[in-house]
């Protein structure tokens, strides 16, 4: 989210399932088609030995391609995620749509979490992994929760509100839960048991109402379990979501969850699934924030793996806006919380069935846009800057820009060091 979203450059091959399709053989009389044979001999033979120069052609190497299901994935549920922003001021008027919210909540942001997680096994606090964590999602912490705050002071005639970096507001919690989540990730590769540790952890959160709200650190805790679990995850688990029997099973076990959610819709408070309270907070004792916790978490894991089961594996229209989620997500926000600073739920129409489809329809197409690659361009400076100026350069990068290769500054060196 940022691969809440994104994947941080981070490019996985595709899974397992995926062959891939040998190319077409020419048609009789006609030369081999590019990248067919006879051209991969003839990039062979550029990339092999020049007898005449002596010397060793390099050939570049593939860029490697984005998996389709995970850009499927991601697109899918920011447009859930618009989805169950557009239905929250409409709960109290309709049922259906407090348990559409309440179903899509159990699930989406544990799919997105899942997949960060996934995408994060590589993370090993190296210099370059170190710097797109601060380009890729520090820096858009702080520029969006400058951003929003400056939003709610105009949009909600609220002067006074204060620039809180450390009390992230509305959506921004994601990043700054993402970027605890992923400087973790070298511990949670250490341990023994990392799944049942985050687990732990997150039942221990539930039941500590003195956390604070530094950094949303309930929701960092509480929904750690699913990072470290897309962690822990490989190529063949997702595979195993795509079998036909799990399918087949997701169908019912969504109506279920949908006939479940119709029924917990007036009797549960809503705010368990956003893990940002204690149980004593949601009036509760604080025993009960143990069974809820494992049980939420139960009850998202097969969720996630219904919305897994149905992810397409083939490129639609869609699947490039999978790349651009980060966008979709922080900028959706405006509108959300507009709408509610601006009262444009107070239209009667609105509340209707009608209304309430018309709605759903345009949050999923707002988001749409809002992924799309020239919204991507122009708000790249605040989401994916590089900021070169505010690295060092590594030693070993110095060294290597030397004409000679940097041997000439190590022998300068050895010479010193010899006195």
């Amino acid at each position: 989210m940022s691969d809440i979203l994104r994947t941080d450059g981070y490019q996985r091959a595709p899974l397992p399932a995926a062959r891939a399709v040998p190319a077409a053989e020419p048609a009789a009389g006609q030369g081999a088609p590019p990248g067919g044979r006879a051209s991969g001999r003839a990039e062979a033979r550029a990339g092999g030995k020049d007898h005449a120069s002596g010397s060793t052609a390099t050939t570049a190497k593939p860029a490697k391609q984005r998996d389709a299901f995970f850009d499927n994935a991601k697109y899918l549920a920011i447009v859930l995620v618009a989805m169950g922003h557009a239905w929250e001021p409409l709960r109290a008027d309709s049922r259906a749509a407090a348990a559409l919210y309440i179903a899509v909540y159990s699930f989406h942001m544990p799919a997105f979490i899942i997949i960060s997680g996934y995408f994060s096994r590589s993370f090993d606090a190296s210099p370059n992994r170190l710097k797109r964590l601060v380009t890729g999602i520090a820096v858009p912490y702080v520029v969006f929760e400058v951003a929003y705050t400056f939003f709610k002071r105009w949009a909600d005639d609220d002067p006074t509100y204060p620039i809180s970096l450390l009390d992230p507001w509305y959506l921004v919690w994601f990043l700054g839960a993402l970027f605890v989540w992923r400087l973790t990730t070298p511990l949670w590769r250490l341990v023994r048991w990392p799944l049942p540790l985050s687990l732990a952890i997150a039942v221990l959160a539930s039941v500590s109402p003195d956390i604070g709200d530094d950094l949303d650190l309930q929701r960092v805790l509480q929904f750690l379990p699913f990072f470290v679990l897309g962690l822990c995850l490989k190529p063949e688990h997702f595979q195993l979501v795509r079998r036909r029997e799990v399918r087949v099973l997701a169908l019912p076990v969504a109506a279920c969850a949908l006939v479940f959610a119709y029924w917990a819709a007036p009797r549960m408070n809503a705010a368990w699934f956003y893990r940002r309270d204690s149980a004593q907070e949601l009036g509760v004792p604080g025993w009960v924030g143990v069974p809820m916790t494992l049980g939420m978490f139960a009850c998202s894991l097969i969720l996630v793996a219904c919305f897994f089961a149905w992810i397409p594996r083939r490129h639609f229209w869609f699947t490039a806006l999978g790349a651009g989620t980060l966008y979709g997500y922080l900028l959706h926000g405006f509108l959300a919380k507009g709408s509610r600073f601006w009262d444009w739920y107070e239209a009667d129409w609105m509340h209707t069935p009608l209304g309430a489809i018309a709605l759903t329809l345009l949050a999923g197409t707002v988001v749409t846009v809002l992924c799309t690659a020239p919204v991507q361009r122009a708000f790249r400076f605040a989401m994916e800057p590089r900021m070169e100026w505010a690295f060092r350069r590594d030693a070993a990068a110095l060294d290597k820009s030397a004409p000679d290769g940097g041997r000439s500054r190590s022998r300068a060196r050895a010479r010193v060091d010899k006195g």
